[in-house]
């Protein structure tokens, strides 16, 4: 007998409510448990799908976005992608502005979904390809500016979504950890948990101050996005953990190695930061529950060696290619 399974009246419906799994193999203390969000199991692959969904509907709503106007976007990856299979469904044009450094695997997923791409110079990174958008923006008000790092509706994906459905899972969750980069992620859930429960620690994950842990960003490079002043993001913080190159590839294979999540780089640094956390802990002689996120799947990054080189070589490479 065949069992009753839903179907759902659009892919878009399949954003969200995404799975956790048990990665406590990872930590260095039993009484510490370390739990994984998959936003990787999102249909477009990524925990962007949440925002990218949100901010669409958000501008349709209050008549920022009509139909068949063109939307603008500055992004590395997975925001772009996100946004660009969002738009394809929806009938609307999209231009993708994205660092000439970024894997082979995000462009030409942006090309399936039919988006027209505009080059910044990769030195620039995604700093660079924000300031373009700015100016094309400025230039061509009959656009759509989506702007994710300024956009209420990317934290509120995360306070609406992802913070409900982990406190649903795991209502004994001590500490959240995410990677910071847009911030929405980390201010979104991080303000729906602390509502839920004050004593929870919101942990933010970022490169040391000139390195490149692409999908993160140092707030000491000089650039805060206004999400994160919104959403009073240095009073909701409790914690900053800082996470290498080097320590993102060695947590991301592990994590596939050991655990079987193939993931992103990102997913990586998370990890890193939760088992700094964990070790902490366990030096105090503390229990606790971590949760962390892994932003995205491993597939994207296939021709960048992170997963296969010799690691001295994937971490030189991870100074050059943007990989998250």
């Amino acid at each position: 007998m065949l069992g009753l399974a839903t179907i759902n009246d659009s892919v878009l419906d399949l954003i969200g409510n995404t799975p956790m799994v048990d990665v406590s193999n990872l930590s260095p203390h039993r009484d510490v448990r370390i739990l994984a969000k998959l936003e990787s199991q999102n249909p477009f692959g990524s925990v962007k799908d949440r925002i990218a969904k949100n901010m669409i509907e958000d501008a349709e709503k209050s008549g920022r976005l009509h139909p068949g106007q063109t939307i603008l976007e500055p992004s590395s990856g997975n925001t772009g992608i996100a946004l660009a299979a969002i738009a394809r469904l929806k009938g609307y044009p999209i231009k993708i502005l994205l660092p000439s450094n970024v894997s082979i695997e995000r462009r030409q997923m942006l090309e399936v979904f039919g988006a027209e791409i505009i080059l910044t110079p990769g030195e620039e990174g995604s700093n660079g390809a924000v300031r373009r958008a700015h100016e094309l923006a400025a230039e061509h008000p009959e656009w759509c500016f989506i702007y994710q790092y300024g956009n209420d509706a990317n934290p509120r994906a995360h306070y609406e979504g992802t913070g409900p459905e982990i406190w649903r899972d795991c209502p004994d969750i001590t500490h959240f950890v995410a990677g910071l980069g847009t911030s929405g992620t980390l201010m979104g859930t991080g303000r729906f948990l602390k509502e839920r429960n004050p004593d929870i620690k919101i942990v933010a994950i970022e490169p040391p101050q000139g390195e490149r842990v692409e999908g993160l960003r140092s707030l000491a490079d000089g650039y805060i996005p206004p999400v994160f002043d919104e959403w009073n993001g240095a009073e909701l913080l409790d914690r900053k953990r800082v996470v290498r190159p080097r320590e993102s590839i060695e947590w991301t294979r592990r994590l596939v190695a050991e655990c079987g999540v193939f993931a992103g780089l990102s997913a990586g640094a998370a990890l890193a930061g939760a088992v700094k956390v964990a070790t902490e802990l366990a030096a105090a002689g503390e229990s606790g529950t971590i949760v962390f996120i892994v932003s995205d799947g491993g597939w994207k990054y296939l021709s960048t060696g992170a997963y296969t080189d010799d690691l001295d070589a994937a971490a030189a490479s991870a100074e050059q290619v943007i990989y998250f």
